[in-house]
């Protein structure tokens, strides 16, 4: 079974909050402060039933920001649960959950206790004056009757939930700043611990490994020098305690036993320099990776007695001190157990291969709560259009998930270029205001946009775009070619418009556009680094020969030549170099100007 849906109510930042989980893995993402910690929390309420009560019963932090717990409050948290059917441990845990077929709910509620909320009711004290003395938490299965986001503090919904049922789930939840070597040495909580408590391993073995373990015990206390220091400490412990307090003193290992030895053993590790090396002496990041490998098989170890009821893996960003293919090779095989996993993650190299239905966005809009948004199911996209975006989301362009806000752009040319010149001009630096320039390589924007709405991410969402539409990369065919080749539709983008998405089109090309008289000593100097002798000597006649701004004769050519050499050069190494010099640009091109302000100074309505 696994959590396919998560509801949550008031809780820190979240006013009202709706998530679709998939079995696998689950993946929440989103730039800092958006509650991602908070969300993984808030799923262990009600479910987790090793966390403490000390962390159920809530304080005023713990819900938004300005509420006034004096009046009658409530935190919701609840879980729908599904694919179950069929699994005798799973469906005798929530049998009393049930609330259709093959679909479970579970309940956290933090709110008025009983007696206060039947004073209020009944209007035998104000609703009003409350403390958290006031309050108290319970968890309930089942309530289908009701809708959980819009229930009121007083209304009553499901049954009672016992924790011997909830014992038998097990939550395991990964930080990102753990000590791992400290977590890989054996303890009741270790990851070796518990694969040792999940290998049933037979009596007759356990009592061979006793053995073993007195022989060498009997082998230790003969030893002469150990006998002798043995002796010592008799002889003079006796002399101080007196013979009232006599005890004898030897020296020896206690007797054996199996819980001994396996509290006893360590992970030893072996490469090409090393052999049977403790763990301290390797990387971080791949004792990141040896304490989730054992993890992973204490889970399915677990999953093969058949006796569990269900498993859950809580991971706040794996990637940590992982290098980007490491990430990737680690997600993947979290994807492929027979286990659900919920983490979040800052790592695009993981998003990038994540499905897009597996994908949770956490955005902050402005606002002192955090929206969220399963884009797949949220963005109204067709099946064509998630495979494409699954395919383009590359480790670049799955920034967007990340960004508080957005810029999108044909190619590379604008990526380099529109940062550095805006820097210089506007004195704005996108990256510090938490807007990225994504390329998508082409004029393919509808799919992207569809992610930026009231029902799916709610952020804002700018396209910069070439008056001709057409990809950089198009060429025209030849007139000698024989073949019909249909003319290249141009995609209408005013269509794509909302709230959300605003579209800002130069009328020809970027190159040309950006090129006037307040940005020709930039070209100039980017040409004479590529070593492009006589493009500089022509530019540089172009700026002495324009004294102002007009669209004359003169301008049209060195806009033209601007063009050419980019092509010549490569459209991306060209504007790489430009970016150099971007310090000797003046002026804006209107178009990307009144992007930036738009982006900057007005919120989406």
């Amino acid at each position: 079974m696994y959590i396919c849906r998560i509801l949550i109510r008031n809780f820190r930042n979240f006013t009202s909050l709706d998530i679709k989980a998939q079995p696998g893995v689950t993946c929440i993402v989103g730039e800092n402060n958006t509650g991602k910690t908070n969300l993984l929390h808030a799923i262990r309420l009600p479910i987790d039933a090793a966390l403490s009560s000390q962390y159920r019963s809530l304080g005023i932090d713990d819900f938004p920001s300005g509420t006034d717990i004096s009046k009658p409050q409530q935190v919701l948290v609840c879980l729908e649960i599904k694919d179950f059917i069929d699994k005798p441990n799973e469906e005798a845990m929530v049998a009393q959950w049930t609330i259709d077929d093959d679909l479970a709910r579970i309940t956290y509620r933090f709110r008025p206790k009983p007696t206060v909320r039947d004073e209020i009711l009944a209007k035998e004290r104000p609703a009003s004056g409350l403390t958290l003395d006031d309050y108290h938490w319970q968890i309930r299965g089942a309530g289908g009757e009701c809708d959980p986001l819009s229930v009121d503090w007083h209304e009553d919904f499901g049954t009672s939930v016992r924790f011997d049922e909830l014992q038998q789930f097990l939550v395991v939840v990964m930080h990102p700043l753990r000590d791992v070597e400290q977590a890989l040495r054996q303890s009741r909580g270790s990851p070796l611990a518990k694969l040792l408590a999940a290998s049933d391993i037979p009596e007759t073995e356990q009592e061979a490994l006793v053995k073993l373990l007195s022989d060498a015990n009997d082998g230790i206390a003969k030893s002469t020098t150990i006998a002798k220091v043995g002796k010592d400490i008799h002889d003079t412990f006796a002399e101080a305690a007196g013979k009232a307090f006599k005890m004898d003193v030897e020296l020896g290992m206690s007797p054996p036993a199996f819980n001994d030895i396996s509290r006893s053993l360590t992970v030893l590790l072996s490469n090409k320099a090393l052999k049977r090396f403790d763990p301290r002496l390797n990387g971080l990041g791949m004792n990141n990776v040896l304490y989730i490998a054992m993890l992973l098989k204490s889970f399915e170890n677990r999953i093969a007695t058949g006796k569990t009821p269900g498993q859950l893996l809580l991971v706040e960003e794996p990637e940590a001190h992982l290098h980007p293919q490491l990430q990737r090779v680690l997600f993947e095989s979290l994807g492929q157990k027979a286990f659900q996993t919920i983490a979040t993650t800052h790592s695009t190299h993981i998003t990038s291969q994540v499905p897009l239905e597996s994908v949770v966005v956490l955005t902050d809009d402005g606002s002192p709560v955090t929206t969220s948004s399963t884009p797949a199911y949220d963005a109204d996209l067709t099946d064509g259009e998630v495979k494409d975006l699954e395919r383009y989301l590359d480790a670049t362009r799955a920034t967007l998930l990340y960004a508080r806000k957005v810029i999108l752009v044909e190619g590379p040319a604008e990526l380099f270029l529109i940062p550095a010149i805006v820097r210089n001009v506007m004195d704005v630096d996108l990256e510090e205001l938490g807007i990225s320039i994504i390329p998508i390589y082409g004029v393919h924007f509808a799919a992207y946009t569809k992610l930026f709405s009231k029902k799916a991410m709610h952020k804002k969402c700018a396209i910069i775009a070439d008056g001709d539409l057409k990809p950089s990369d198009a060429t025209d065919p030849s007139e000698d070619d024989p073949s019909e080749l249909p003319e290249f539709p141009k995609p209408a983008l005013k269509d794509l418009e909302n709230d959300y998405v605003k579209v800002f089109l130069c009328k020809s090309t970027f190159e040309r556009a950006v090129t006037n008289r307040h940005t020709l000593e930039m070209f100039i100097e980017t040409a004479r680094e590529l070593g492009a002798t006589n493009v500089t000597k022509r530019l540089t006649e172009y700026h002495a020969a324009l004294p102002e701004e007009k669209d004359t004769e003169i301008l049209t050519e060195a806009r033209n030549l601007v063009l050419a050499t980019a092509k010549r050069y490569g459209k991306a190494r060209f504007a790489q170099v430009a970016a150099k010099h971007a310090g000797l640009a003046e002026r804006m091109p209107k178009y990307i100007n009144e992007a930036i302000e738009w982006l900057v100074n007005n919120e989406a309505e």
